[in-house]
């Protein structure tokens, strides 16, 4: 496999190069590719020196598959060029998922939806991925008629800029406003504002939130509202979900549902105050869900909270996982091939 890495200098593509080395994906050439800036310059992948080269290049050398996270401009602007000459893009901008035509992919809950026609996948939010990982199977068994959801999202998913906001923040030194990614101190403080504003007054997060779910669950009936809030914290988001099943439910079957979830795992013991953290996701490619219980005040209701590794599972190590699941048809039909 070929395969390109887009926006390869940048925090998620530093991650994506990172996790295509330890996953040990079969990769015959690597190929770095970032904005004119960046050309020339090397990065590492496995061990050996690579130098970046710029998107004409990239979609010249026609790789299998280019994963992509470089903005929703630039992905708008090259996906359908690689995809013209036969490259699979996985995108990590919001510029295709919720285009009709396009297959928005947590690989646990639909990859079975995948084509050899889909040239362009969307990768979903991060804050989407997570939650979704926790929902799927609830709504495939309960049915899930409403939700209130409250992020706490990671200062990290604003990239490299409000990171180093956060740093001269911390060290108390002068910022340039210019240099800002928030117009607020992230240091100390929280921000309830997630992207920019919308005109129905919720922002473009947690818009994210509502129509992606419902979409990767197939299922525009489930009513879903969002508060999105920037927190000073590094390792991940963290999610309070309120659900409103259509169906009745025992407290023990959903935590029984969700430990037997690939890719989740149940850190629920309040005995022993056990429960999920950022601090204890971070670097992990898991969703952890934990302070699962009733909620008393309606029928069929439930609380839980759900935390993630923003730029593991809710960017690089999603994507990659849509890779593999790609790899490993493509060589499923290349067996059945041989075998006719």
């Amino acid at each position: 496999m070929r395969v390109a890495v887009v926006g390869v200098t940048g925090l998620v593509g530093t991650v994506m190069t990172e996790l295509l080395a330890q996953r040990n994906f079969p990769i015959t050439e690597f190929l770095p590719v970032a904005s004119a800036r960046s050309v020339g310059k090397t990065v590492t992948f496995k061990g050996e020196s690579y130098k970046i080269i710029g998107m004409k290049d990239a979609v010249q050398a026609k790789p299998d598959i280019a994963i992509f996270s470089a903005g929703g401009g630039v992905s708008l602007e090259w996906a359908p060029q690689f995809a013209e000459v036969g490259t699979t893009v996985i995108d990590n901008s919001s510029a295709w998922r919720m285009d009709p035509s396009k297959k928005l992919v947590v690989p646990e809950i639909n990859a079975n939806e995948l084509t050899d026609a889909d040239k362009i996948i969307a990768n979903p939010n991060c804050s989407t991925i997570q939650l979704v990982m926790a929902l799927a199977p609830l709504h495939r068994k309960f049915a899930i008629k409403r939700l209130v959801i409250s992020t706490y999202q990671s200062f990290t998913g604003t990239g490299q800029v409000a990171v180093n906001q956060y740093e001269s923040e911390k060290q108390n030194k002068e910022i340039d406003v210019k240099d800002k990614a928030y117009k607020y101190p992230i240091f100390a403080n929280c921000i309830p504002q997630c992207d920019v504003f919308l005109e129905n007054d919720y922002t473009k997060e947690e818009m994210k939130l509502v129509n992606e779910t419902q979409k990767i669950l197939s299922d525009d009936s489930i009513r879903v509202t969002a508060t999105a809030v920037r927190v000073p914290v590094f390792g991940g988001h963290s999610e309070a979900v309120n659900l409103e099943f259509e169906k009745p439910f025992e407290v023990s079957e959903v935590k029984e549902t969700l430990s037997q979830t690939p890719g989740v795992i149940v850190q629920d013991d309040i005995a022993n105050e056990v429960y999920p953290m950022p601090l204890m996701a971070h670097q992990q490619d898991e969703v952890f869900v934990g302070r699962i219980r009733r909620d008393n005040s309606l029928d069929n209701g439930l609380n839980m909270f759900i935390v993630a590794d923003n730029l593991r599972k809710g960017a690089a190590t999603n994507a990659i996982q849509i890779a593999e699941y790609l790899y490993s048809k493509k060589m499923a039909q290349n067996t059945n091939d041989c075998l006719v």
